[in-house]
């Protein structure tokens, strides 16, 4: 294999990247990014970038300078891939460009999931560093009614910036309950509780009927929900989930339904084309996570330099959220009927470890506020020693 082309030049392609000069590949690296920003951090867009604790974008680079030279890559960014002829191995780029490469990896991540209807100024999705930094002009001319549609781990983390910044929130989730399907109803029904802590409103069980806007510039006015109530609103932020970037892909030949099917090894069923990140459904699980997109992409790169499926990708799903100064921690693979049970800490003081059981052993752990204690169960249960309940 003398050329290798990583499209998608976010976390999981620079991984990706970093892998395979890792495990010896040094011919031509070529790395594709639709977006005119070199590799950056996503997590603090929704956090401490949103508030102006990190500054600028500097501080969110995934690579310096120095790394970036040593990867020796060909870096085409500001460039979309439009389509992928498996064939001839070729990638088809706008403005009608080409590039003929032996192996591909897939790392075009994902898209927010759209309100139906144009979106009127002052409504705003958060994925990409633009997102974020036109968010952050608005939020600045506060204070501000704001409302945050679905209440997720990217709404509630907008929704404790917002409210640290001074703005009136209002949290608007379809679900009985946000988190339900990552924590069940009892650990979701505790974190949804930071919102009323914090003076955030909570709405659930309802959905969005449409936005309202008017005036100069057709700006947002308010949320109009599907029970008919009306939520006056200058910002709005859109969280209802992410769409898998396939569509460039639609002619190829590869297997697509709800991102990139691959097997364990994050290859696809065509030769030499991989996926990783949140594109790449693995497995038939696709992980929207960061740990889960940096681990897959060690295994990807071996996988397409070997010609086969030589390793796979299974460790612990694990994933992390910051939420009004509390630190939320996951890992394990919890099921719907399994137990959670405080081990340490409480509730009350938001700041506990809880073990989710199933036939009294553990098979996933919860921590609020407590990294330690939960670092030591997150190995343990990666090792596969959890001890009985």
């Amino acid at each position: 294999m003398k050329s290798v082309a990583v499209i998608g030049a976010s976390l999981a392609g620079l991984y990706a990247a970093r892998a395979l000069r890792s495990q010896g590949f040094d011919g031509r690296l070529v790395i594709v990014g639709d977006e005119c920003h070199g590799p950056y951090d996503r997590p603090p867009l929704s956090k401490d970038f949103l508030t102006g604790a990190t500054a600028g974008q500097g501080q969110l680079a995934l690579a310096d300078a120095e790394e970036i030279a040593e990867l020796d890559a060909e870096w085409l960014l500001g460039t979309r891939a439009t389509g992928l002829d498996t064939g001839g191995r070729t990638v088809l780029l706008d403005g009608g460009r080409s590039l003929t490469t032996d192996g591909v990896v897939i790392a075009t991540g994902a898209t927010p999931r759209l309100l139906p209807g144009p979106a009127p100024t002052g409504a705003h999705t958060l994925r990409t560093l633009d997102d974020a930094q036109a968010l952050r002009a608005e939020l600045s001319s506060g204070p501000l009614r704001v409302v945050v549609i679905g209440g997720g781990f990217i709404g509630a983390e907008v929704a404790s910036s917002c409210a640290a910044l001074g703005h009136d929130v209002t949290v608007v989730e379809a679900a009985p309950l946000p988190l339900v399907p990552q924590l069940g109803d009892t650990m979701a029904g505790i974190c949804s509780a930071l919102h009323a802590d914090h003076g955030v409103t909570l709405l659930t069980g309802t959905g969005v009927a449409r936005l309202h806007s008017g005036g100069t510039g057709n700006r947002v006015t308010g949320v109009e929900l599907a029970d008919a109530r009306l939520l006056p609103a200058e910002v709005v932020v859109i969280g209802i989930g992410v769409r898998p970037n396939t569509a460039w892909l639609a002619d190829s030949g590869l297997p697509l339904d709800d991102g990139v099917l691959c097997d364990a090894g994050c290859a696809t069923p065509l030769p030499a084309v991989v996926a990783v990140g949140d594109v790449a459904r693995v497995n038939g699980t696709r992980a929207e996570h960061w740990t889960s997109a940096t681990e897959q992409a060690a295994v990807a790169a071996q996988n397409l330099l070997a010609g086969s499926t030589v390793a796979t990708h299974r460790n612990l799903p694990y994933f992390w959220s910051d939420q009004y100064g509390v630190r939320l921690q996951f890992a394990g693979r919890r099921l719907p009927t399994d137990t959670p049970r405080i081990i340490e800490g409480s509730p009350d003081d938001r700041s506990f470890l809880a073990c989710y059981e199933r036939d009294r052993r553990v098979t996933a752990v919860l921590a609020l506020n407590r990294p330690r204690p939960f670092m030591r169960l997150r190995r343990e249960l990666g090792r596969g020693q959890a001890a009985r309940a």
